[in-house]
């Protein structure tokens, strides 16, 4: 009882400074990549993982006979950092188009362009970081590519990485938003505030993301 007590007194003062961490990627922090984010909602992925999401209610999965997957983008485009820099950056948006393209392969043809019976996905990486640990829970610091500033106090404390991407899905045909997706994820831990972040941190969370995403379009095709 002590022990929850103690947790939510260290919450609470907190609070002023950085607000309780959240599962979701709150209103203020989307990028603005996708046109509208009126319409979601709090849902769960096929692996239980937390995502803001909608879906038009009556999409017609099976008129989808290929998936056009565009190339990822950086939304904003940030600034490279010391412990973020440039080339993994580059290694992280390559790396979600390979995911991407191996997870729907394995349910539709892949196709060269958009067009009619295609299903384009259009990816974002909207948020790269890494931060210091603390004993506040952790929380993704959304939009800008960020390094936090670490004294030589806590140089040699752990590393927290977080990205956060947003997704639209259209109708090759109509051009038209039939689902849209913004969620967030940890990445690898780095041992320091010298350590630099790579691609590799990274890519169990993008795997997680493609892979959720072709889970969700198998379940609204079974439907």
């Amino acid at each position: 009882m002590k022990l929850k007590s103690l947790a939510v007194s260290l919450c609470l003062a907190s609070l002023a400074l950085s607000g309780c961490a959240s599962k979701y990627v709150e209103p203020e922090q989307y990028s603005g990549f996708l046109k509208d984010y009126s319409m979601l909602k709090e849902a769960q992925s096929p692996t239980g993982a937390p995502v803001m999401r909608w879906i038009k209610p009556d999409i017609k999965t099976n008129s989808f006979t290929s998936v056009y997957i565009e190339p990822s983008q950086l939304y904003p485009r940030p600034q490279p950092t010391e412990n973020v820099p440039a080339s993994t950056l580059q290694g992280i948006t390559q790396y979600y188009d390979q995911a991407l393209k191996r997870e729907f392969s394995t349910v539709l043809p892949l196709a060269t362009s958009a067009g009619p019976g295609t299903l384009v996905v259009r990816p974002a990486i909207t948020a790269v970081s890494a931060k210091t640990k603390s004993l506040r829970p952790y929380e993704v610091i959304p939009i800008a590519l960020i390094a936090a500033g670490v004294s030589t106090a806590t140089g040699i404390r752990d590393q927290d990485t977080s990205i956060a991407t947003e997704a639209q899905f259209l109708d090759g045909r109509t051009k038209q938003v039939v689902a849209q997706v913004v969620r967030k994820g940890a990445g690898a831990e780095l041992e320091n505030s010298e350590q630099k972040m790579t691609a590799k941190d990274a890519k169990a969370v993008l795997d997680g993301w493609a892979k959720d995403m072709v889970r969700s379009f198998q379940q609204l095709k079974s439907k």
